[in-house]
């Protein structure tokens, strides 16, 4: 399996038709019989599939909106991050 990449972008509420800045994301992507399956690789856990490829890119968006949605919002202290080996 080979992973592509392609960039886009998302409204920060999920809301394709908010008027608010958009966030790109990395959305990684291969063919599984027949299908377009892909996941956002900056969101942990919105993944999704298609028929095409833009079928696929509307089903992230929709998943993407549906986490926003549903997660809490971030608290005001910074979010951190480490790489680290495995």
């Amino acid at each position: 399996m080979t992973a592509l990449t392609r960039e886009w972008g998302v409204p920060p509420s999920g809301r394709l038709g908010d008027n608010h800045a958009m966030h790109t994301f990395t959305l990684e992507y291969w063919q599984d019989e027949g299908w377009y399956v892909g996941r956002l690789k900056e969101v942990s856990g919105v993944i999704s599939q298609g028929q095409t490829l833009a079928e696929l890119e509307e089903n992230i968006r929709d998943a993407y909106q549906l986490m926003a949605e549903t997660e809490p919002r971030p608290t005001t202290s910074p979010v951190l991050t480490r790489e680290i080996e495995v």
